[in-house]
């Protein structure tokens, strides 16, 4: 299997060179995001893609993360603070259309999902929000692997100064975990050459037949 092959290739770069990310992998990445698994199917989270150096620098004031700006490319996973009636029934009106269904033939799933956010408190859906976006990063790092594109997920950063400065609350949003892409500086990243260390499969998991 290609991919364990890959992922055995992979780890969080410490340090990346001056190589900087095609925008074709770049948007493959991004798709593949974009086609990802999300609870209910309804994409509780957004992408942003950064590439402005000076945007960059600022967002990494007092992070020990340097791969914020010194990477090629740098992914924002932004949450949704809140599931509003209106935003479900512009996604359901959408999915009826791309799947050319009649209007309303959707409806069930439409006022199950209006009922049980309703219920939910706003600090409710900005953590399940946050779980979605982090299936995205899962997706997001393997499809770098398959391009040979290192990236490194990142969770230290200060997150009201993501939102502060990519305008994000007047979003609806905030900022739930980054990642970097690039390409590692191999002479100079410690981890480079370190061996991948994981526990021995019958350790990490069980079978229950």
């Amino acid at each position: 299997m290609e991919l364990i092959k890959n992922l055995k290739w992979r780890y969080a770069v410490k340090k990346y060179s001056d190589e900087k990310v095609s925008e074709v992998k770049v948007a493959q990445i991004v798709e593949a995001v974009n086609l990802t698994a999300s609870s209910c199917g309804i994409q509780p989270y957004r992408l942003f893609v950064i590439t402005n150096p000076v945007l960059r620098k600022k967002l990494g004031e007092g992070s020990f993360n340097t791969q914020i700006y010194d990477s090629s490319h740098l992914l924002v996973f932004a949450g949704f603070n809140k599931i509003t009636n209106e935003y479900i029934n512009e996604y359901i009106d959408m999915m009826e259309k791309q799947r050319n269904l009649e209007q309303g033939g959707l409806k069930l799933l439409e006022d199950s999902l209006t009922e049980y956010f309703s219920i939910q408190t706003p600090e409710q859906n900005a953590i399940w929000s946050d779980k979605q976006a982090y299936i995205g990063l899962g997706t997001a790092l393997i499809a770098a692997t398959e391009l040979k594109v290192d990236a490194t997920p990142m969770e230290g950063f200060d997150p009201i100064l993501f939102d502060e400065v990519l305008g994000l609350t007047e979003k609806g949003l905030h900022a739930s975990v980054i990642l970097s892409l690039g390409y590692r500086d191999a002479e100079n990243d410690y981890l480079a050459s370190a061996k991948k260390a994981r526990l021995p499969i019958d350790e990490f998991s069980t079978r229950i037949n």
